[in-house]
Protein backbone atom coordinates (compact mmCIF):
# COMPACT_ATOMS: atom_id res chain seq x y z
CA UNK A 1 0.00 0.00 0.00
CA UNK A 2 1.70 3.32 -0.98
CA UNK A 3 -1.51 5.29 -0.83
CA UNK A 4 -4.17 5.82 1.81
CA UNK A 5 -7.56 6.30 0.03
CA UNK A 6 -10.30 7.74 2.62
CA UNK A 7 -13.63 7.45 2.93
CA UNK A 8 -15.27 10.35 5.32
CA UNK A 9 -18.56 10.03 7.35
CA UNK A 10 -20.00 13.21 8.61
CA UNK A 11 -19.73 16.85 7.24
CA UNK A 12 -20.31 19.08 9.58
CA UNK A 13 -18.72 22.00 10.36
CA UNK A 14 -15.13 20.52 11.71
CA UNK A 15 -15.01 18.13 8.64
CA UNK A 16 -15.40 21.01 6.69
CA UNK A 17 -13.08 23.56 8.59
CA UNK A 18 -9.84 21.51 9.23
CA UNK A 19 -10.58 17.02 9.01
CA UNK A 20 -11.66 17.16 4.90
CA UNK A 21 -8.65 19.48 3.90
CA UNK A 22 -6.19 17.69 5.98
CA UNK A 23 -7.56 14.19 4.02
CA UNK A 24 -6.68 16.10 0.87
CA UNK A 25 -3.57 18.01 1.62
CA UNK A 26 -1.53 15.35 3.68
CA UNK A 27 0.87 13.55 1.85
CA UNK A 28 0.08 9.94 0.30
CA UNK A 29 -3.68 10.45 0.87
CA UNK A 30 -6.57 11.05 -1.17
CA UNK A 31 -10.39 11.69 -0.28
CA UNK A 32 -12.34 9.37 -2.38
CA UNK A 33 -16.13 9.37 -0.92
CA UNK A 34 -17.87 11.73 1.30
CA UNK A 35 -21.19 10.31 3.28
CA UNK A 36 -23.07 12.50 5.33
CA UNK A 37 -26.90 12.94 6.61
CA UNK A 38 -28.24 15.29 4.63
CA UNK A 39 -27.48 14.00 1.39
CA UNK A 40 -28.79 17.22 -0.54
CA UNK A 41 -25.47 18.22 0.94
CA UNK A 42 -23.48 15.94 0.18
CA UNK A 43 -22.69 16.69 -3.64
CA UNK A 44 -21.25 19.77 -2.82
CA UNK A 45 -18.83 19.54 -0.21
CA UNK A 46 -17.47 16.21 -2.82
CA UNK A 47 -16.80 18.59 -5.15
CA UNK A 48 -15.57 21.19 -2.46
CA UNK A 49 -12.75 18.71 -1.62
CA UNK A 50 -12.24 16.68 -4.75
CA UNK A 51 -14.24 13.59 -3.74
CA UNK A 52 -14.79 11.72 -6.70
CA UNK A 53 -17.67 9.79 -4.64
CA UNK A 54 -20.76 11.17 -2.11
CA UNK A 55 -23.01 8.26 -0.65
CA UNK A 56 -26.20 8.52 0.95
CA UNK A 57 -25.68 5.83 3.52
CA UNK A 58 -22.90 4.87 5.35
CA UNK A 59 -22.99 1.42 5.08
CA UNK A 60 -22.17 1.16 1.81
CA UNK A 61 -19.55 3.56 1.81
CA UNK A 62 -17.55 1.70 4.54
CA UNK A 63 -17.65 -1.13 2.05
CA UNK A 64 -16.60 0.72 -0.71
CA UNK A 65 -13.71 -1.26 -2.49
CA UNK A 66 -12.12 1.93 -3.57
CA UNK A 67 -10.74 3.23 -0.03
CA UNK A 68 -8.79 1.28 2.42
CA UNK A 69 -9.38 3.82 5.50
CA UNK A 70 -12.27 5.90 7.07
CA UNK A 71 -12.06 8.66 8.87
CA UNK A 72 -15.42 9.10 10.99
CA UNK A 73 -16.55 12.15 11.86
CA UNK A 74 -20.13 11.87 13.39
CA UNK A 75 -21.92 12.27 16.95
CA UNK A 76 -20.41 10.15 19.39
CA UNK A 77 -23.49 7.39 19.94
CA UNK A 78 -22.46 6.25 16.18
CA UNK A 79 -18.92 5.67 16.99
CA UNK A 80 -18.94 2.27 17.44
CA UNK A 81 -21.48 0.66 15.01
CA UNK A 82 -19.44 3.17 12.16
CA UNK A 83 -16.40 2.00 13.41
CA UNK A 84 -16.92 -1.71 13.74
CA UNK A 85 -18.59 -1.71 10.41
CA UNK A 86 -15.60 -0.60 8.56
CA UNK A 87 -13.04 -2.62 10.31
CA UNK A 88 -15.02 -5.46 9.77
CA UNK A 89 -14.75 -4.16 5.89
CA UNK A 90 -11.28 -4.20 6.25
CA UNK A 91 -10.55 -0.70 6.56
CA UNK A 92 -8.35 0.96 9.17
CA UNK A 93 -9.83 3.80 11.06
CA UNK A 94 -9.35 7.41 12.70
CA UNK A 95 -12.04 7.74 14.86
CA UNK A 96 -13.43 11.76 16.44
CA UNK A 97 -13.12 11.83 20.35
CA UNK A 98 -14.29 10.54 22.57
CA UNK A 99 -14.17 7.37 21.00
CA UNK A 100 -17.40 6.10 22.55
CA UNK A 101 -20.15 6.84 24.79
CA UNK A 102 -18.35 4.53 27.28
CA UNK A 103 -15.81 1.72 27.98
CA UNK A 104 -18.19 -1.27 26.86
CA UNK A 105 -18.54 0.44 23.30
CA UNK A 106 -14.55 1.65 23.65
CA UNK A 107 -14.04 -2.29 24.13
CA UNK A 108 -15.74 -3.60 21.48
CA UNK A 109 -14.12 -1.01 18.91
CA UNK A 110 -10.74 -1.96 19.98
CA UNK A 111 -11.39 -5.67 19.88
CA UNK A 112 -13.02 -5.65 15.93
CA UNK A 113 -9.94 -3.15 15.04
CA UNK A 114 -7.92 -5.99 16.27
CA UNK A 115 -9.96 -9.10 14.84
CA UNK A 116 -9.75 -7.68 11.11
CA UNK A 117 -5.98 -6.55 11.80
CA UNK A 118 -6.62 -2.68 10.71
CA UNK A 119 -5.40 0.22 12.47
CA UNK A 120 -7.44 2.09 14.94
CA UNK A 121 -6.85 6.23 15.71
CA UNK A 122 -8.35 8.25 17.64
CA UNK A 123 -8.77 12.38 16.82
CA UNK A 124 -6.92 13.50 20.29
CA UNK A 125 -4.92 16.12 18.21
CA UNK A 126 -3.56 17.80 20.96
CA UNK A 127 -1.09 15.06 21.82
CA UNK A 128 0.67 16.10 18.75
CA UNK A 129 0.85 20.19 19.87
CA UNK A 130 4.12 21.28 20.27
CA UNK A 131 3.82 23.17 22.77
CA UNK A 132 2.38 19.71 24.86
CA UNK A 133 5.54 17.99 23.89
CA UNK A 134 7.31 21.15 24.42
CA UNK A 135 6.08 20.77 28.02
CA UNK A 136 6.91 16.86 28.51
CA UNK A 137 10.77 17.60 27.73
CA UNK A 138 11.15 20.49 30.35
CA UNK A 139 9.55 18.36 32.87
CA UNK A 140 11.83 15.26 31.71
CA UNK A 141 14.68 17.12 31.89
CA UNK A 142 14.27 18.29 35.74
CA UNK A 143 13.42 21.98 35.12
CA UNK A 144 10.77 22.38 37.31
CA UNK A 145 11.22 19.24 39.42
CA UNK A 146 8.43 16.99 40.33
CA UNK A 147 5.15 17.52 38.92
CA UNK A 148 2.32 18.78 42.36
CA UNK A 149 -0.44 19.83 40.09
CA UNK A 150 -1.58 20.25 37.12
CA UNK A 151 -4.95 22.42 35.85
CA UNK A 152 -7.14 23.23 33.49
CA UNK A 153 -10.22 25.51 32.67
CA UNK A 154 -11.68 24.85 29.28
CA UNK A 155 -14.82 27.65 29.18
CA UNK A 156 -16.97 28.29 25.62
CA UNK A 157 -19.85 29.83 25.90
CA UNK A 158 -22.50 27.45 24.38
CA UNK A 159 -26.60 27.35 23.89
CA UNK A 160 -27.60 25.71 20.48
CA UNK A 161 -31.19 25.65 19.79
CA UNK A 162 -32.97 22.29 18.33
CA UNK A 163 -32.34 22.29 14.60
CA UNK A 164 -28.99 24.96 14.41
CA UNK A 165 -25.20 23.20 14.34
CA UNK A 166 -24.44 21.10 16.96
CA UNK A 167 -27.18 20.94 18.78
CA UNK A 168 -26.85 17.02 18.96
CA UNK A 169 -24.29 17.82 21.43
CA UNK A 170 -26.83 18.75 24.18
CA UNK A 171 -28.52 15.60 23.42
CA UNK A 172 -27.81 12.77 26.23
CA UNK A 173 -28.63 9.61 24.06
CA UNK A 174 -26.46 11.12 21.09
CA UNK A 175 -23.45 13.35 23.03
CA UNK A 176 -23.14 11.36 25.77
CA UNK A 177 -22.62 14.45 28.09
CA UNK A 178 -21.80 17.95 28.18
CA UNK A 179 -19.12 20.38 27.98
CA UNK A 180 -16.64 17.51 29.72
CA UNK A 181 -17.26 14.89 27.31
CA UNK A 182 -17.10 16.85 24.45
CA UNK A 183 -14.43 19.56 25.25
CA UNK A 184 -13.30 17.87 28.01
CA UNK A 185 -11.94 14.55 27.04
CA UNK A 186 -9.56 16.60 25.12
CA UNK A 187 -7.92 18.07 28.39
CA UNK A 188 -8.11 14.76 30.31
CA UNK A 189 -5.91 13.07 27.33
CA UNK A 190 -3.57 16.16 27.85
CA UNK A 191 -3.54 15.69 31.65
CA UNK A 192 -2.98 12.16 31.19
CA UNK A 193 0.08 12.77 28.48
CA UNK A 194 2.06 15.43 31.00
CA UNK A 195 1.34 13.64 34.24
CA UNK A 196 0.72 9.84 33.46
CA UNK A 197 -1.66 7.33 34.69
CA UNK A 198 -4.49 8.17 36.98
CA UNK A 199 -5.48 6.45 40.56
CA UNK A 200 -8.94 8.44 41.38
CA UNK A 201 -11.20 10.90 40.17
CA UNK A 202 -14.25 12.69 41.41
CA UNK A 203 -16.77 14.95 40.00
CA UNK A 204 -19.43 17.54 40.48
CA UNK A 205 -21.67 18.00 37.06
CA UNK A 206 -24.11 21.10 36.95
CA UNK A 207 -26.49 22.87 35.16
CA UNK A 208 -25.62 26.37 36.58
CA UNK A 209 -27.16 28.32 33.67
CA UNK A 210 -29.12 26.89 30.94
CA UNK A 211 -31.93 23.74 31.47
CA UNK A 212 -31.09 20.72 29.66
CA UNK A 213 -30.36 17.28 29.31
CA UNK A 214 -26.65 17.46 29.85
CA UNK A 215 -24.15 19.08 32.32
CA UNK A 216 -24.02 22.92 31.87
CA UNK A 217 -20.40 22.62 33.56
CA UNK A 218 -18.33 20.43 35.45
CA UNK A 219 -15.36 19.88 37.29
CA UNK A 220 -13.14 16.82 37.63
CA UNK A 221 -10.63 16.82 40.76
CA UNK A 222 -7.65 13.49 39.50
CA UNK A 223 -5.38 12.56 41.92
CA UNK A 224 -2.24 10.41 39.49
CA UNK A 225 -0.23 7.23 39.91
CA UNK A 226 2.90 9.73 41.00
CA UNK A 227 0.92 11.35 43.78
CA UNK A 228 0.22 14.82 41.55
CA UNK A 229 -3.48 15.83 41.63
CA UNK A 230 -5.11 17.92 39.10
CA UNK A 231 -8.43 19.65 38.53
CA UNK A 232 -10.24 20.16 35.44
CA UNK A 233 -12.82 22.47 34.41
CA UNK A 234 -14.97 22.49 31.90
CA UNK A 235 -18.11 24.99 30.91
CA UNK A 236 -20.39 25.96 28.79
CA UNK A 237 -22.05 28.39 31.24
CA UNK A 238 -19.02 31.09 31.41
CA UNK A 239 -19.00 34.35 29.50
CA UNK A 240 -15.26 34.45 29.22
CA UNK A 241 -13.77 31.35 26.91
CA UNK A 242 -10.84 30.26 28.24
CA UNK A 243 -8.43 27.32 27.68
CA UNK A 244 -5.78 27.39 30.26
CA UNK A 245 -3.19 24.82 31.34
CA UNK A 246 -0.79 25.50 34.35
CA UNK A 247 1.71 23.26 35.90
CA UNK A 248 2.70 23.57 39.41
CA UNK A 249 6.12 21.91 40.15
CA UNK A 250 8.14 21.19 43.28
CA UNK A 251 10.88 23.65 41.80
CA UNK A 252 8.84 25.69 39.55
CA UNK A 253 5.93 26.34 37.06
CA UNK A 254 4.47 25.80 33.91
CA UNK A 255 1.50 28.55 32.55
CA UNK A 256 -0.23 28.27 29.28
CA UNK A 257 -2.44 30.92 28.58
CA UNK A 258 -4.42 29.53 25.70
CA UNK A 259 -3.05 26.35 24.69
CA UNK A 260 -3.80 26.47 21.12
CA UNK A 261 -1.91 29.49 20.69
CA UNK A 262 1.21 27.50 22.35
CA UNK A 263 2.90 30.61 24.23
CA UNK A 264 4.11 28.88 27.30
CA UNK A 265 5.58 30.51 30.30
CA UNK A 266 8.39 28.58 32.72
CA UNK A 267 9.00 29.50 36.20
CA UNK A 268 11.99 27.73 37.69
CA UNK A 269 14.71 28.81 40.57
CA UNK A 270 16.75 29.97 37.57
CA UNK A 271 14.90 31.90 35.27
CA UNK A 272 11.85 33.26 34.23
CA UNK A 273 10.85 32.87 30.17
CA UNK A 274 8.06 32.87 27.45
CA UNK A 275 8.46 30.04 24.64
CA UNK A 276 6.03 30.36 21.85
CA UNK A 277 5.25 26.27 20.29
CA UNK A 278 2.16 26.98 17.93
CA UNK A 279 0.11 24.38 16.49
CA UNK A 280 0.14 23.87 13.18
CA UNK A 281 -2.95 26.09 11.19
CA UNK A 282 -4.94 23.01 10.53
CA UNK A 283 -4.40 21.40 13.95
CA UNK A 284 -6.20 17.86 12.49
CA UNK A 285 -3.26 17.49 9.79
CA UNK A 286 -0.43 16.35 12.00
CA UNK A 287 -2.40 13.80 13.44
CA UNK A 288 -3.69 12.70 9.69
CA UNK A 289 -0.33 12.69 8.72
CA UNK A 290 0.77 10.74 11.92
CA UNK A 291 -1.89 7.94 10.91
CA UNK A 292 -0.85 7.57 7.54
CA UNK A 293 2.47 6.93 8.42
CA UNK A 294 1.39 4.64 10.83
CA UNK A 295 -0.92 2.25 8.20
CA UNK A 296 1.72 2.65 5.75
CA UNK A 297 4.83 1.66 8.30
CA UNK A 298 2.56 -0.99 10.05
CA UNK A 299 3.36 1.21 12.90
CA UNK A 300 1.35 2.17 16.11
CA UNK A 301 -0.31 5.65 15.33
CA UNK A 302 0.30 8.58 18.07
CA UNK A 303 -3.49 8.36 19.79
CA UNK A 304 -3.99 4.71 20.02
CA UNK A 305 -7.24 2.89 20.42
CA UNK A 306 -6.38 1.78 23.77
CA UNK A 307 -5.27 5.76 25.14
CA UNK A 308 -8.33 6.59 23.85
CA UNK A 309 -10.54 3.86 25.92
CA UNK A 310 -8.06 5.40 29.23
CA UNK A 311 -10.05 8.53 28.32
CA UNK A 312 -13.58 7.06 28.26
CA UNK A 313 -13.14 5.21 31.31
CA UNK A 314 -12.61 8.26 32.85
CA UNK A 315 -15.28 10.10 31.43
CA UNK A 316 -17.21 7.09 32.72
CA UNK A 317 -15.84 7.87 36.44
CA UNK A 318 -16.82 11.57 35.93
CA UNK A 319 -20.29 11.10 34.95
CA UNK A 320 -21.05 8.09 37.32
CA UNK A 321 -21.79 5.27 34.33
Amino acid sequence: MTEIKWGLIGCGDISKKRVAPGLTEAANSRLISVSRSDYSKAESFAKEFGADKWIENWEDLVTDIDINAVYIATPVFLHAEQTIAAAEAGKHVLCEKPMAMNRIEADKIIDACKANNVKLGIAYYRNLYPAVNRIKEIIKFGEIGKIVHIQSNNFENFNRQPGEPRYWLLEKKKSGGGPMMDMGCHRIEVFTNIAGSVKQVKSFNNNILFKREVEDSSIAHFRFENGATGILTSSHAAGESQDTLDIFGSEGSIHVPNLNEGTITIFSNKETRNEKNPKHPNAHLPLIENFIQAVLTDSAPAVTGEMGRKVTILLDKIYGR
